[in-house]
């Protein structure tokens, strides 16, 4: 929507210097695109006329080519209409600059990238260069993954591959560098002698909707979980990088992964939703799992010992993605504030992006009673009038910049599949099952019970409410 995008709102695409070409099989003219494009972009109601014509610009940049994915003829045309738009606009050194997104099966990568290798590269006379973005899932297994990022490779250098992750475009996933190594106060709390335990949490309040076919290929964990909340795992646990640079950031996210233990069959629970099956793009026999927690371990000297909580699912009672670091009990309690609970510091990504800590005060009034409260940071009270980037915003923005720092390297990607290809594989081949679980609910019990015995103290009688402005 045009409210929610920096992009129109400021007008980072100067008509001069920016086109977008779609390319695909659907034969349909340039202003059909358009049109469609237009809905998702202003409402029916209430767009003021200075919304219109920011849109109107805005969508006189996209212009439409169809073929088919392995054939040069297409790609050819793709390329003359590019090059077309790169001399009419009296292009300078360096401005042949073309971006590839490719919003399709990994299965079709590796010919569509040969053809835009043999067909549309930057024109060398013009200089600039030419990049390619590729989104999740990158492939199924460590097998699948490896042989993707081969072909793949064999075409491209990786400074030019993009692998692209939204949870890394998310503003409060990439604060997480910041909170860490820019307040002095984390620094001697952030190990394992003041840490008890970490959830990476993600919660969906409805189910496959329509989506059952193609998520029963993959289930939450290739979905959600080896990516998504893996990659937020990196950022908490990871050693302070020896600067911002993308590389510097990336080796040490590689060297959490490489430090994770193999996940134990009795730390793992699945789910699968009632009424999954009853979609008729589903198998009647499917073993997906729609919901599952895993506790990962990592074997260095800041979190041994610490159990790293990963928790996804759908169909369940709320909706949200959060990080919670509970800390440990106080020693030589003299209040007696265990049954108020433990030291938190959340982060909600979504909705409701905040931060806040969990702590024991003392209750108003004349007794000397204790009582949980927070210390709360909510992004929509505290910057109003300020727009969050969408995570794919921030993120193509990044790829025009030619900055790495937010996309999956590829020892990265390797190191996460050979994590959880163990697991999947027992799954697929039928050797663990998802527990059923009422839709609307937690999930199965079975999961509250593995986080109670991973040590997780579950705070009672207390709630944190978003505050209203």
């Amino acid at each position: 929507m045009y409210s929610k995008s920096i992009v129109l709102i400021r007008g980072l695409l100067p008509s001069d210097e920016v086109h977008i070409f779609g390319y695909a099989r659907t034969k349909i003219s340039d202003d059909e695109l358009r049109n469609r494009l237009r809905s998702y972009l202003v409402p029916e109601k209430g767009a003021s006329p200075n919304q219109l014509n920011d849109v109107s610009k805005f969508l006189q940049l996209i212009k439409y080519v169809s073929g088919s994915y392995d054939s040069e003829d297409g790609f050819r045309l793709l390329d003359k209409e590019i090059s077309e738009h790169e001399y009419l606009k009296n292009s300078k050194e360096g401005s042949s600059r073309r971006l590839f997104y490719l919003a399709l099966p990994p299965s079709v990568y590796p010919s569509v990238c040969k053809m835009i290798k043999t067909c549309c590269m930057n024109k060398s006379e013009l200089g600039g260069w030419t990049r390619v973005v590729v989104e999740k899932p990158f492939g199924r297994d460590l097998q699948s993954a490896e042989e993707l990022s081969t072909q793949i490779g064999e075409l491209f250098e990786e400074p030019q591959i993009y692998r692209i992750d939204h949870y890394l475009g998310k503003e409060l996933v990439q604060n997480m560098l910041v909170l860490r190594f820019a307040n002095r106060f984390f620094l001697p709390l952030w190990n394992r002698d003041n840490i008890d335990n970490v959830q990476i949490v993600f919660r969906e309040d409805f189910g496959t909707e329509g989506r059952g076919g193609y998520f029963d290929q993959y289930g939450i964990i290739r979905d959600i979980i080896q990516n998504h909340l893996l990659q937020v795992l990196c950022l908490i646990a990871m050693e302070k990088p020896i600067s911002l640079k993308p590389e510097h950031i990336r080796d040490e996210k590689v060297k959490v992964l490489e430090s994770v233990l193999p996940i134990r069959d009795d730390e793992v629970v699945l789910g699968q939703y009632e009424g999954y099956r009853d979609d008729p793009t589903v198998p009647d026999q499917s073993n997906t799992p729609t919901f599952a927690t895993a506790i990962l371990r990592i074997h260095n000297e800041r979190w041994e010992g610490v159990p790293f909580i990963m928790k996804a699912g759908k169909a369940l009672n709320s909706r949200k993605a959060e990080i919670r670091v509970q800390f440990k009990d106080v020693p030589g309690d003299i209040f007696r504030s265990k049954k108020q609970g433990r030291n938190e510091f959340v982060i909600r990504l979504q909705p409701f992006e905040a931060i806040y800590m969990k702590l024991t005060v003392k209750q108003p009034g004349l007794e000397m009673s204790a009582v949980q409260s927070e210390l709360d940071l909510s992004y929509g009270q505290r910057y109003q009038g300020i727009t969050i980037p969408e995570a794919y915003e921030r993120l193509i923005l990044d790829t025009i910049r030619g900055d790495q720092q937010h996309f999956v390297r590829r020892d990265e990607l390797k190191a996460s599949w050979k994590i959880f290809t163990p697991l999947l594989h027992k799954i697929d081949r039928g050797e663990l099952n998802p527990i059923p679980y009422k839709a609307g609910s937690r999930g199965p019990a079975e999961a509250d019970e593995l986080l109670e015995k991973a040590g997780y103290v579950q705070t009672h009688g207390y709630i944190w409410i978003p505050p209203t402005l």
